[in-house]
């Protein structure tokens, strides 16, 4: 295969604009193709529903960006993005109760997901190494079953219909992708492909937080306990770049979901503790609610088609999409981004280069896959068309050593510290299974169980809560 010279990603969100600029590392020219219209602000998108909830760029991810774009994190932080280490600076209470606050180990950066976009996007268009065709609709792939030579666009305005010749495409186009039609357009066989849906549906509105709380109040998460056998429901109140909260109410499928403004806060109210309902009584409400629907976890397999055709890669939500309620989709994109610069800056052009760069790909969103659907999983009416042995098999006994560490992590230091490492994808979930990890979950000291959320008085004061609910914080 001669060297690459130009190469084409198919969707301008995070993921494709994270593969461009590592494309325009070793590539002569990039191509980014886009349906919608990239705002020059942060502002949203008809093509990126979800971003009206809440994300977060887990720390492992903020240091691959970070490492592709020098500065990056410190600009975002700059800009108002709020870094919440992980558990100090968070009010958890996870299935099996409340977290301790121990010192962090991890962190995630928290603002609107426009914002981020828009700061990331805006600093790799402008070094004017890629191409934007915006407006732009992708009709099918160019090729054969051997070998993808570039796409067939339409102009979404105009209508007129071209091809557009590239030595590498990249399919990002998130969860709407139709690389299956287009494969099966080249004559290859179907892709394999699992889903574990546990119907997850979202409502979130954003509140502006009282004075001084967006900067100095812990994000809070209330979790649903699966064990009870029963559709969950879960409640998080996270802060964003222009001093707001944003709320989002979340459930599995079975439970319901607040549509209308005065809804709200009465179904807060239904979570396990009142603390998010509390919260948001005493805010003052932005935005009326906005719902979304797409929430299961899905996953193709290219890797495991034979032949897989040279000059074609995918990967984001196109590759694996997971629940959004576990933050692993910004990193996981991340992680394949660097995957592939590693690859293309070892092997290039190489015979073959395109199977391993996709193996590479799909090899590091197996972590984020795994957790996401063995959680959701445990929810009753989740419905699941996996082939994946790690989801039917065994699944009782995996489920009661995950209760085990859930139990021992939220009043365990030693044990809190590599479960968060394992959650924000910074060491890989066989970290859970190491005899080093073993040990610690039999001889760390396990503090007593919290009884209230973990706030301080200074904090209760912050957003005028009853000192009642006041316990020691980091187990004190």
């Amino acid at each position: 295969m001669t060297e690459r010279k130009h190469g084409i990603v198919l969707g301008g969100g995070w993921a494709g604009l994270l593969a461009a600029h590592v494309l325009a590392r070793h590539l002569e020219s990039v191509t980014v193709v886009e349906r919608d219209v990239l705002p020059d602000g942060p502002r949203h998108r008809k093509g990126s529903p979800q971003a009206r909830h809440v994300h977060v760029l887990w720390s492992s991810g903020a240091r691959i960006v970070e490492s592709l774009l020098p500065g990056m994190v410190d600009r975002l932080l700059d800009a108002g993005a709020r870094r919440v280490g992980f558990h100090q600076d968070l009010v958890t209470l996870t299935s099996h109760g409340w977290q301790h606050r121990f010192p962090p180990r991890q962190y995630a950066i928290m603002c609107t997901r426009p914002f981020l976009d828009w700061m990331v996007r805006d600093r790799i268009l402008g070094t004017g190494r890629i191409a934007l065709r915006q407006r732009t609709e992708i009709l099918d792939l160019v090729g054969d079953a051997k070998r993808v030579t570039g796409v067939r666009l339409r102009d979404m305005d105009g209508g007129a219909v071209e091809s557009l010749e590239a030595d590498l495409v990249i399919d990002a186009s998130g969860r709407g992708s139709r690389l299956r039609h287009w494969l099966s357009a080249l004559s290859l066989p179907p892709l394999e492909e699992d889903v574990v849906d546990a119907g997850i549906a979202y409502a979130t509105r954003v509140y502006q937080a009282p004075p001084g709380a967006a900067a100095g109040f812990p994000a809070v998460n209330v979790a649903a306990d699966h064990r009870l056998r029963e559709p969950g429901r879960f409640g998080v109140v996270y802060p964003q770049e222009d001093g707001t909260w944003m709320v989002t109410l979340s459930c599995t499928r079975g439970a319901g979901l607040p549509t209308q403004d005065g809804d709200f806060l009465p179904y807060a109210e239904t979570l396990r503790h009142p603390l998010v309902a509390d919260l948001i009584s005493r805010a003052e409400p932005l935005t009326s609610v906005a719902v979304s629907r797409v929430g299961a976890n899905r996953r193709l397999y290219p890797e495991r088609l034979e032949g897989w055709p040279e000059g074609l890669l995918v990967l984001g939500d196109a590759l694996a999409a997971f629940n959004p309620i576990y933050g692993h989709g910004l990193s996981a994109a991340a992680r394949a981004a660097a995957a592939l610069d590693g690859e293309l800056r070892g092997s290039g052009g190489a015979p073959g280069a395109t199977r391993r760069a996709q193996q590479a790909i799909s090899a590091v969103v197996d972590d984020p896959w795994i957790m996401a659907a063995s959680k959701d999983v445990e929810y009753v009416n989740c419905r699941a068309n996996t082939t994946d042995p790690r989801l039917s098999g065994g699944v009782a006994a995996r489920q009661r050593f995950s209760d085990l560490i859930a139990d021992r992590s939220i009043r365990s230091s030693a044990v809190c510290d590599v479960v968060t490492d394992v959650i924000s994808l910074t060491a890989p979930q066989s970290e859970l299974a190491s005899s080093r990890f073993l040990s610690l979950m039999h001889k760390d000291q396990v503090l007593p169980e919290l009884t209230a959320p973990p706030l301080t008085p200074d904090e209760l004061a912050l957003v005028d809560l009853n000192p009642r609910s006041t316990v020691g914080v980091g187990g004190s």
